[in-house]
């Protein structure tokens, strides 16, 4: 081991839990805890009796020091939400900066694949990167810092899709509560404000699990929020798009289908839904054409019939 390996300097380039665990910043509790788990199995001195005194300093301060700490951090959802919001604000800074440019391959292929295609990289690259990361010094320090990086592009490929976080109390200077006036009413008595509850988007909310569901593989149930999106927004092109992705994920063709043929018909323009109908081998111009046609006949029989009943009605006279 190093000399220079658990000194505070190299300790201190590790700041992204995510990384170190080796698991995905879409990641929920229980596959946290899941990887969690197969790590500290992995470093255990149990399992390090065979190994040389290097390879056991290595994986007892790898747990204590950095493993145990990162687990801490993200086993509550406080702890994930404010590391999240943390990593996203670095990409906002780095991405301001035009310093948030990819080195190692993976994450520079992740920055260059099309958005379809990028929650399904996201975790096969980081599946591989994962693999071996904690069987040594060189290991450790090279893949935690390839996840790190390929968390970082992760987020600024999808720095649009908003973080549900719990409500921070206590955060808010006591001086900054009272700073809007409270009206008051003809008799100089302060008059109640009716504070307007959030707006919570319900729509997201199921898109945000599905999006989880479909890191980690699980279709069936991401199949499940997207139809639950669906309903809440059925006018929504991108939530017809994903929902025929997810189907195609679960080799259910017909549906995936019907899907992205209607999100055609509600954006005939959506580049992703372009892309699946060509990969389906739609035809994008059919719905668009079928409609055009079907909304002239409409309107053919309704003025035909309009007509032909003013001309009953004179012949009648």
């Amino acid at each position: 081991m190093t000399s220079t390996a658990f000194s505070p300097d190299w300790i201190k380039q590790f700041s992204d839990p995510y990384a170190i665990l080796g698991v995905a910043v879409t990641a929920d509790e229980r596959r946290i805890s899941k990887r969690y788990r197969q790590v500290a199995k992995q470093l255990h001195p149990d399992q390090q009796m065979q190994a040389d005194e290097d390879a056991r300093k290595f994986a007892n301060q790898t747990l204590t020091q950095l493993v145990n700490p990162a687990y801490q951090r993200l086993k509550q959802d406080k702890g994930r939400d404010e590391t999240l919001a943390t990593l996203r604000f670095k990409v906002r800074r780095l991405s301001r900066e035009e310093k948030l440019i990819p080195s190692r391959d993976l994450a520079k292929r992740l920055s260059q694949v099309d958005e379809a295609e990028v929650e399904v990289l996201y975790e096969n690259f980081l599946a591989e990167l994962s693999d071996a990361q904690h069987t040594s010094v060189e290991s450790f320090t090279e893949q935690t810092l390839a996840i790190a990086e390929l968390n970082l592009t992760y987020l600024q490929r999808t720095l649009k899709t908003p973080v549900i976080r719990n409500k921070r109390a206590g955060l808010v200077p006591a001086a900054s509560v009272n700073a809007t006036p409270t009206p008051m009413g003809g008799d100089g008595t302060a008059t109640p404000v009716k504070e307007e509850p959030p707006q919570v988007d319900y729509a997201q909310r199921h898109v945000i699990r599905a999006k989880t569901y479909i890191a980690s593989k699980c279709f069936p149930e991401a199949i499940r929020e997207l139809q639950d999106a669906v309903r809440i927004e059925p006018e929504n092109s991108n939530y017809h798009t994903m929902l025929g992705q997810a189907y195609l994920m679960q080799k259910m063709v017909g549906m995936a289908k019907v899907h992205i043929r209607h999100a055609l018909k509600l954006d005939a323009q959506n580049p992703i839904a372009r892309k699946y109908a060509k990969q389906l081998e739609l035809d994008i111009q059919r719905p668009q054409a079928k409609d055009n046609k079907q909304s002239k006949t409409n309107g053919h029989r309704k003025s035909g019939g309009l007509f032909s009943f003013f001309n009953r009605k004179r012949a009648a006279k």
